[in-house]
């Protein structure tokens, strides 16, 4: 089909495991024969489904330490982008600061997770203020620079999309721009095959869990401390620069799991009792991924969960990220029964073939 328009994908690095490469899959099934442009692929790091898909790497992917670690790449990242020359009719640019600046032959339809956290909520990123160590130090060295850049790069997108009410709020402050909000799927198969868990054997009647990116932001140290000295267990899944350190001061009723596979992660989904969502998040993944197996999340009410959660129906808000205010929103729980059958089709209409329609309605009108 000589007239197929030509389509590519771009996102920021491809270097771990997280929400936003679950939606560069998604886009991935939705555009088969599209390359992936990133700055930097870490095989052995991201999700493998990468491997079947053809990558194509900026020039900085040679340095193969900052592979493993991406954000000491942060100061090359603009002049990756610059030189990640995407050759296409359109190219959708799954974007949290950096993939929205690629250069293209054609139009471009930037999907937004985020305006970059590391000018915009600096704070946030950091887990402190900026003076209190080097990177921080960095950033606002190069925090100008990089706000001229990121902001010529918002203004080279022909469209510009967000993952949520939020986001989309974000999007107008940092650049002007009215962004339309198309969630993204929660890119879990619930139907797929499970993988039992060794280390959780022992609990496989239920617990609580937790699964984030284990960096200051996410708040999984105020999970770990709510139930300290709680009947109930806590399960964390993720890993980042404060697992050892979680690890190393968990209480008995806490355990904290690393690189387990879909397989296994679809198992601890589908044996846990509540999910607890204590950070400020752009979009609220992770409630969708517990909703496909019937199971309720506690959020901190605010950001994306407000576009994830119904409170009638699969989960409920607690109205700060203390150990306080989690640990009451727990033993609250304790008394409430929930529908699994109802959290499960709340969570349908945010299923992947409902994504797939508008990325494809979006990236026809640019064509047209």
């Amino acid at each position: 089909m000589a007239d197929r328009p030509r389509v590519a994908i771009a996102h920021d690095y491809l270097t771990q495991r997280g929400g936003a490469e679950r939606v560069v899959l998604a886009l991935h099934r939705a555009f088969p024969e599209a390359p992936i442009h990133t700055t930097l692929y870490d095989p052995e790091g991201t999700y493998p489904e990468f491997r079947d898909a053809h990558v194509i790497v900026s020039p900085i992917d040679r340095l193969a330490p900052l592979r493993r670690k991406h954000r000491v790449a942060l100061p090359l990242l603009p002049y990756a982008v610059s030189r990640l020359p995407v050759d296409a009719d359109v190219v959708v640019a799954s974007s949290s600061g950096w993939a929205h600046g690629v250069p293209t032959t054609g139009r471009k339809l930037v999907y937004c997770h985020a305006p970059a956290r590391w000018l915009y909520q600096a704070e946030a990123y950091l887990g402190g203020p900026a003076h209190r160590s080097l990177q921080g130090q960095g950033l606002t060295l190069l925090s100008g620079w990089l706000r001229r850049w990121d902001r010529r790069a918002a203004a080279s997108a022909d469209r510009y999309l967000a993952n949520s009410t939020v986001v989309g709020e974000r999007i107008t402050a940092a650049y002007g721009i009215d962004a339309e909000v198309v969630p993204p799927p929660y890119g879990i198969d619930a139907d797929a095959p499970q993988a039992p868990v060794d280390r959780l054997a022992d609990w496989a009647d239920g617990y609580l869990l937790v699964v984030s990116r284990l960096l200051p932001y996410k708040n999984v140290g105020v999970a770990v401390e709510a139930v300290r000295g709680l009947r109930e267990r806590l399960v964390v899944v993720g890993s980042g620069p404060l697992a050892e350190q979680l690890r190393a001061t968990a209480p008995e009723n806490v355990r904290v799991l690393s690189d387990l596979t879909d397989a296994e992660l679809r198992w601890t989904y589908a044996h846990a009792r509540t999910l607890l969502a204590p950070s400020l998040e752009d979009f609220g993944l992770t409630p969708l991924e517990a909703a496909a197996f019937g199971v309720p999340t506690l959020a901190l009410h605010g950001g994306g969960y407000l576009d994830t959660i119904d409170e009638r129906v699969n989960g409920t808000f607690f109205e700060e990220p203390t150990v306080e205010a989690l640990r009451a929103a727990v033993v609250a729980d304790r008394a409430r029964r929930w529908d699994g059958d109802a959290i499960r089709a709340h969570a349908a209409h945010f299923s992947e073939r409902r994504f797939h329609e508008r990325i494809h309605e979006e990236v026809d009108r640019l064509i047209r």
